[in-house]
C-alpha cells in the first residue's frame, strides 16, 4: 500500500501527467494507491472515490456511482452546462436569480447548473442571453465528480448551519 498526499500539488502539468503514468504502472503491478488530491479530474482517474467533509467520509464508491447519487441531481432536476460567448462571470450573478436555477458552479468560461427538469434548453439560454446581454449555448449534461464535490459540500455546510442556528 503507498500513500500519497496532494502529489500533484505545485508541479507542473508534464510532471503531473508523468507522475499519473507512473501511479497506473504501480497499480498494474498490484499496489494499492491511497491518493488525496483537490483536483476532481485526478479523481476521476481513480477505481474509487470518497469524499472527506470536515474529516469524515460522506460516500464513497466508482465515479460513475458517485455521479449518479440523487443528492447530486434531485428527482425533477437536471443539469446543464451553459457556454458563454464572452465568459461565465458575467452570467453568473445573472444565473443565479433565475427562479428554476437551483444550483450552479462555474467551468471556466461556462457554468454547470442544476435546473427543475421542467425547463428547456431553449428557454434556459433565451433567459441568460436576455438578463446578460452575451450569446449563450445551452446543452444537457451528465454530473462530473467536481458537481459531486461541490453539491455534497454544499448540502453538508447546509446542515451545518441549519444544527448550529438551532442550537
Amino acid at each position: 500500500v503507498l500513500f500519497l498526499d496532494e502529489p500533484t500539488a505545485g508541479i507542473d502539468p508534464v510532471a503531473r501527467r508523468e507522475l499519473w503514468n507512473l501511479l497506473f504502472e504501480l497499480a498494474a503491478r498490484g499496489v494499492t494507491l491511497v491518493v488525496t488530491t483537490h483536483y476532481m479530474d485526478e479523481a476521476e482517474r481513480c477505481g474509487t472515490v470518497g469524499y472527506l467533509y470536515l474529516s469524515r467520509l460522506l460516500v464513497s464508491g466508482k465515479p460513475s456511482e458517485l455521479t449518479r447519487l440523487p443528492e447530486v441531481t434531485p428527482e425533477g432536476t437536471r443539469r446543464v452546462e451553459a457556454d458563454c460567448e464572452h465568459g461565465a462571470a458575467a452570467v453568473m450573478g445573472r444565473a443565479r436569480e433565475l427562479p428554476y436555477v437551483e444550483d450552479l458552479t462555474i467551468f471556466g468560461n461556462a457554468l454547470h447548473l442544476l435546473v427543475r427538469g421542467d425547463v428547456t434548453d431553449a428557454r434556459i439560454a433565451r433567459d441568460l442571453e436576455s438578463a446578460a446581454g452575451v450569446a449563450v449555448k445551452v446543452r444537457p449534461i451528465e454530473p462530473t465528480l467536481e458537481d459531486v464535490f461541490v453539491r455534497l459540500t454544499k448540502i453538508q455546510s447546509e446542515r451545518r448551519a441549519a444544527a448550529g442556528a438551532a442550537a
